[in-house]
């Protein structure tokens, strides 16, 4: 039989276990419990397992190997720490009912004291499953991808599942081919697909029988997929602003490989044509403040600008300071939309009117589609799970100035 366990990190991609319990912030600052070396010092709270545990590292003789460095603490160092027998720990790690309380809460004490996590790969011998749900992109510290992540770990929580992070650091196909090809040495039950711009479902073979989700439409028909409304809210956007009664609105675009940013763009134009206004040429930021900013340095300097509609909220507060540094106030000159409400959203000055998408909804979708396989041992049909946006307006949308 083979080993079961985690690959060393390729240069092209890194994995990371999130604990069922971390919190993923919105600001893509992340709560790991990272499987890494453990190191203790004496200033630990007292107590006897606590003081025990002052005195444990990883280069301490062990009953696997005396002196050898090892990734982790071992269930034989829990034992000792906790004054136990090794299967009393492995009894703990598995819910066994035959352990006193107070034994248990030595155990439990020792295991949170050393960083020891029960072994996956045997819960996996016992129970068929490991327990974790595999999340796979190749941008983590974007805003909706850290807010997916965080939806995505609350639902597995309260299934026992913990979260893994699969990171293609490079999007090329090349990456995500060799992504795919280690998901079959990974100690997951299921995958989540978040924004796999550059793959296909040609170019992400996926192992065979693997449960799997993906939110965004280009992989519909090959996986379930869920995915916020992207046309509806663009059109909400653009509509909102016509309405008012712009004559035009400009774009500020997200990448041109991105998938969401193509459909928003192509919303975008659409609407304008059947308002039968000429699109002016879209400008392409990257998603960040700053090629908003750069962007709208150029849409500040141009007078016949009345109108903005941009592809995601940390553009429009790039754009917000270009307009401000040109004595362009908004709304009274410039009107601006952004999409996504993020929570900072609502404290831009002024505050910002957006696209909301339900980042939780989408997580918690994903989550339940793959928990969904995995019990009933079988593959729902391809379909694409449509999650609503709403328009959210504030103060950064006015009629324009006659």
């Amino acid at each position: 039989m083979s080993d079961i366990g985690v690959p060393q990190p390729s240069p092209a991609f890194g994995d990371v276990t999130i604990a069922a319990r971390s919190r993923v912030k919105s600001n893509a600052l992340i709560t790991l419990h990272e499987q890494q070396n453990v190191r203790f010092s004496e200033s630990q709270p007292n107590g006897d397992v606590t003081k025990r545990a002052a005195h444990y590292h990883h280069g301490m003789p062990t009953a696997s190997g005396i002196g050898r460095r090892r990734a982790g603490p071992s269930i034989e160092d829990v034992a000792r720490l906790a004054g136990v027998s090794p299967q009393t720990v492995s009894r703990v790690s598995t819910g066994a009912p035959s352990v006193r309380p107070s034994t248990r809460a030595k155990v439990v004490e020792a295991m949170d004291q050393l960083g020891y996590s029960p072994n996956r790969a045997a819960r996996a011998l016992r129970n068929g499953t490991f327990g974790t749900i595999g999340v796979i992109s190749h941008s983590f510290q974007r805003t909706g991808e850290a807010l997916t992540v965080e939806a995505l770990v609350e639902a597995a929580e309260p299934e026992d599942y913990s979260v893994t992070l699969i990171h293609v650091r490079n999007p090329g196909p090349e990456s995500w081919e060799t992504a795919a090809h280690r998901l079959s040495h990974q100690a997951i039950d299921g995958l989540v697909i978040l924004r796999a711009e550059r793959a296909t479902p040609d170019t992400l073979s996926l192992p065979a029988g693997m449960p799997v989700a993906v939110s965004f439409s280009k992989f519909a028909g090959h996986y379930p997929t869920v995915s916020a409304d992207q046309v509806k809210g663009s059109e909400d956007a653009v509509r909102h602003l016509l309405d008012l009664g712009h004559r035009t609105v400009h774009h500020i675009a997200g990448p041109a490989d991105s998938e969401h940013a193509l459909v928003r763009t192509a919303t975008w134009r659409r609407c304008l044509l059947e308002a039968g206004v000429r699109p002016p040429e879209p400008l392409y930021g990257d998603w960040s403040a700053r090629s908003g900013y750069e962007m709208g340095r150029r849409l500040a300097a141009d007078p016949g600008v009345t109108a903005v509609f941009c592809a995601n909220d940390e553009t429009a507060f790039g754009l917000l300071e270009a307009l401000r540094e040109h004595g362009r106030r908004v709304p009274d000159d410039v009107s601006v939309v952004g999409f996504d409400d993020i929570a900072l959203s609502g404290w831009a000055s002024p505050a910002l009117t957006t696209v909301r998408q339900d980042f939780h909804g989408i997580g918690r979708a994903l989550v339940t589609l793959v928990l969904d396989q995995l019990r009933t041992r079988t593959v729902p049909p391809a379909a694409l799970t449509v999650v609503p946006t709403e328009l959210i307006v504030r103060a950064s949308t006015a009629p324009p100035r006659r």
